[in-house]
């Protein structure tokens, strides 16, 4: 197997790259969940590791192929690289940045599709690898054009201006089965949408009519070094009315168009370490109305969702929808919705006392969501590394640490349901939605659609497989099927 610039690939690649994880900057979701089991990592010749974990790790085949390698000679590193779990330690002085990959100094990797072009907001090029190692592809060229505006992705695809687009809008899809050149393609997916709260310290920012904090705040955020009001969010009573005054099947319905599942876990059901039956908070605003009361605001109070405009199928929209649910029961609530790369910066910051966001499961089972979403935040352990509520609970924390720990199947998938379900059951985070993707493409094309949302150009054949690519940032991924 040859690197695209003709290199060979080698255990040493292997390592370079593990070492570059844990150092990638400001990065809103860092892949060290999937890299924080391995301890040392022998390579005793070009082609074999012998990777060393602190204790039983059985999902450690599994996370290694969330992510993709990229070539230590082709970025200037030769010689032996030791490894080392923080990336310090590894003898590497710089790592490739977002530009020498935009310009294709550093998107060299090992598959089908070698870079040919990259012009930032209008196209990415790739060209077939006539090398390449195994089954290769018919097409000479594939190219992806970002279009983010909805109706002109739709309107270029009726006009045969591209082939294959993700994700068109519900309100479009009616017209687009009705045109007899194209086909649609869908599949329930992993990701769930969710709604993360501040349960860090006595005060929080976004929050007015509670009146002053009960203690002094100490810890990262705005509320460090300005006066922000008491935190609400902190009582599991508020929690619970938050999730009984949203109305998850009118989303679902009004919407999402009906392309979504209401959800009541971080996976849906089926997955590996879900809780069989676990069902959707009811919708219940009266409820919600007392539960404010006994928490001690009859009054409610204002609150501020922070939420993408350009991450999510609906985002913004969803965000909307559940601003006006709350209000309805007392909680005032206006929506600050922003692109997103400015909405992850800011969440970053603990800017937000409520932020609407999703997760997609890289590994198809339980763990994935519960250690980065619901874990404290602790990074030697790998856990809470997307967890911007910083909720804790160190129950939870050992029994995700126990599961990962579990070789046998059974007791680990009891274990991360059981997780589960005491998150639940404390509001740590509150489901919304299962996504349904869509894909819209011409009808001598067919598509194998995904659950994990992957819109892939390998494998490609004329109405046989597509597997154009939507997300450029994840094109290296391999999808473990056997978890789905």
């Amino acid at each position: 197997m040859k690197f695209h610039d003709g290199s060979d690939f080698t255990a040493r690649d292997f390592v370079y790259t593990a070492c570059r994880i844990p150092t990638v900057p400001n990065s809103p979701s860092s892949f060290t969940i999937y890299t924080s089991a391995m301890k040392k990592i022998e390579t005793p010749d070009p082609h074999t590791l012998i990777i060393h974990t602190e204790k039983p790790y059985p999902l450690l085949p599994v996370e290694l192929a969330v992510w993709g390698i990229i070539s230590a000679t082709a970025n200037g590193v030769t010689g032996d690289i030791t490894f080392n779990p923080d990336g310090t330690g590894c003898g590497i002085t710089s790592f490739p940045q977002t530009k020498e990959f935009n310009s294709g100094q550093a998107t060299i990797g090992t598959g089908m599709f070698k870079y040919g072009e990259y012009v930032k907001g209008d196209r990415y090029v790739m060209n077939r690898n006539d090398a390449y190692w195994g089954e290769g592809t018919e097409w000479d060229t594939v190219t992806f054009k970002p279009i983010t505006n909805s109706a002109a992705r739709v309107a270029a695809l009726l006009a045969g201006d591209v082939d294959f687009i993700s994700k068109p809008p519900t309100q479009d899809l009616e017209r687009l089965e009705s045109e007899p050149d194209i086909t649609l393609s869908s599949m329930g997916s992993n990701r769930v949408i969710y709604l993360h709260m501040d349960q860090y310290g006595p005060s929080t920012p976004g929050v007015k009519g509670t009146g002053a904090p009960d203690g002094t705040y100490e810890g990262e955020g705005p509320c460090a070094t300005s006066a922000c009001e008491k935190n609400p969010l902190l009582d599991r009573r508020v929690r619970q009315a938050l999730s009984k005054a949203i109305n998850r099947d009118a989303i679902v319905d009004k919407v999402m168009g009906g392309y979504a599942v209401a959800a009541g876990e971080l996976l849906p059901q089926g997955f590996f370490g879900t809780n069989e039956g676990a069902k959707p908070e009811a919708y219940d605003p009266e409820g919600a109305k007392k539960l404010l009361v006994e928490a001690g605001y009859p009054n409610g109070f204002e609150l501020v969702l922070g939420t993408p405009n350009d991450r999510y199928i609906n985002d913004a929209k969803i965000a909307q929808a559940i601003a006006q649910m709350f209000t309805r029961v007392g909680i005032k609530t206006s929506v600050n919705a922003m692109t997103k790369s400015v909405f992850f910066a800011t969440r970053n910051k603990y800017e937000f006392s409520l932020y609407l966001a999703g997760w997609g499961s890289g590994t198809g089972e339980m763990s994935s969501p519960m250690r980065a979403l619901v874990g404290t935040r602790d990074k030697s352990r790998g856990l809470g590394g997307t967890n911007r509520g910083r909720y804790s609970n160190p129950v939870i924390d050992d029994m995700i640490m126990e599961a990962l720990s579990t070789v046998d199947d059974d007791k680990r998938a009891t274990l991360l349901a059981e997780s589960s379900r005491m998150a639940m059951e404390d509001y740590a985070i509150l489901p919304l939605h299962f996504e349904v993707t869509i894909w819209a493409h011409r009808s001598d094309l067919s598509y194998g659609a995904r659950a994990d949302q992957y819109t892939m150009a390998i494998a490609s054949t004329r109405r046989s497989r597509l597997y154009p690519i939507s997300d450029l940032c994840r094109w290296t991924l391999v999808h473990r099927q056997n978890l789905l």
